[in-house]
């Protein structure tokens, strides 16, 4: 019998124990808007902007980082990118200007978090599942982000109020460093599966894909969910001071998105494997599209904001599992990283339009009307171009014997 740090199941628990901190530090750099734009005297639109560079460059970067790590493979991939975006995260605490800000928030933090965010992570442990474990391990993996939000919101708050943004972003900096050990740990526990043949070569593969309607409605829907999701992220806790509420509720709101996201994405892990993915998504974009609405048709209130951030934390990441099970599901795992990572790529484009058309509507007219209603716009949209994907298997995989 395999001790326990040799087999799959450990690399699951890795995994999600990186997410814990790549993605809960990442999601609740919202919290720092306010204090960073007052105390250097910028307007929201310069941090914003620096968060939007962050999210295109991670998108950008990350077909490039998944090419190599499914060349060469995803550990020391994972652990130089880890330590890349610790770096980066330090770099913030001593940047002045909004060009130094772009470089360290939006540059430096975007190539680290591109090859230790979502994409490596889900792709290993979409090739050490088995078949019928794939889309809850997913669930699984990508609830851990959603801790990581529910722990760091008021962790980084507290820091925050207790020594300042900028020591409190040093300290975020030192706890993502433990990501380096914590890659290079899920060696042993993946090395069977990552030293498997290959039906196929990489550049196959993307031609195969590249040639899938399904795929490529799936590129443009998950545009949306990067929009939605970086929008709520950075600019919900300016939307609750501004409506008279205090800092302490827009942390807690982000905490309620984290712990209600680790149900909704567990809950999306268990649906995905026994209906379909892809009306599961309609679905998903159709409620989110209804509670944006809903929330702003309401007064701003301890309770209405509690509610919201519970609902939306049901919804936040449940598109994940979702999505990149059905990448699996079409194509296999063998090139999950890389294929994921260019339908990440329209994400995190999202995510730019989502960061900084906030900003830049809230300069421009002193509210985020505009950006919540482009947000249920873009959510009914994502609705229906989710319904006809054809999501099933690729003559190939008809072919190959199950996993």
């Amino acid at each position: 019998m395999k001790p326990f740090w040799r087999t799959p199941l450990f690399v699951l628990c890795g995994a999600v124990a990186i997410l814990v901190i790549a993605n809960g530090s990442r999601q609740n750099f919202g919290l720092f808007l306010v204090p960073i734009s007052g105390d250097l005297g910028w307007g929201r639109a310069e941090f914003s902007f620096a968060i939007a560079i962050q999210n295109i460059v991670m998108g950008l970067a990350a077909p490039l980082v998944a090419a190599i790590a499914d060349k060469w493979g995803p550990i020391r991939v994972m652990a130089a990118s880890a330590a890349f975006y610790a770096f980066g995260v330090y770099m913030i605490s001593i940047s002045g200007t909004p060009e130094t800000m772009t470089v360290s928030a939006g540059l430096l933090v975007g190539i680290g978090a591109s090859g230790i965010g979502f994409t490596l992570p889900l792709a290993l442990v979409g090739r050490v599942a088995k078949d019928h474990q794939r889309s809850l391990w997913l669930g699984i993996v990508t609830a851990g982000g959603s801790v990581g939000q529910f722990v760091f919101a008021p962790v980084s708050q507290g820091l925050i109020s207790g020594l300042g943004w900028s020591d409190a972003i040093v300290v975020v900096s030192m706890i993502i460093a433990l990501t380096v050990p914590l890659s290079l740990a899920l060696r042993p526990g993946s090395a069977e599966a990552l030293s498997s043949p290959a039906p196929q070569s990489l550049g196959a593969a993307l031609t195969e894909a590249g040639g899938h309607r399904g795929y490529w409605l799936l590129v443009t829907g998950f545009f949306v969910c990067g929009f939605q999701v970086q929008f709520v992220g950075t600019h919900l806790p300016g939307f609750i001071t501004d409506s008279g509420q205090d800092a302490e509720l827009a942390a807690w709101a982000l905490a309620f998105i984290g712990l209600f996201n680790l149900i909704g994405t567990l809950a999306a892990g268990w649906l995905g494997g026994r209906y379909r993915k892809k009306y599961l998504l309609s679905m998903l974009y159709l409620l989110r599209a209804a509670l944006f609405y809903a929330f702003i048709q309401f007064p701003v209130t301890e309770t209405s904001v509690l509610v919201f951030a519970a609902v939306m934390g049901l919804l936040w990441l449940s598109t994940v599992p979702l999505t990149s099970g059905i990448v699996a599901q079409i194509f296999g795992p063998r090139y999950m990283a890389t294929l994921f990572s260019i339908v990440f790529l329209s994400h995190q484009l999202g995510s730019f339009c989502g960061v900084w058309l906030g900003g830049l509507f809230y300069d421009r007219t002193g509210s985020y009307d505009a950006a919540w209603w482009l947000a249920i716009a873009l959510g009914i949209a994502a609705a229906l171009i989710h319904w006809p994907i054809d999501d099933k298997p690729v003559e190939r995989m008809a072919a190959e014997p199950a996993g």
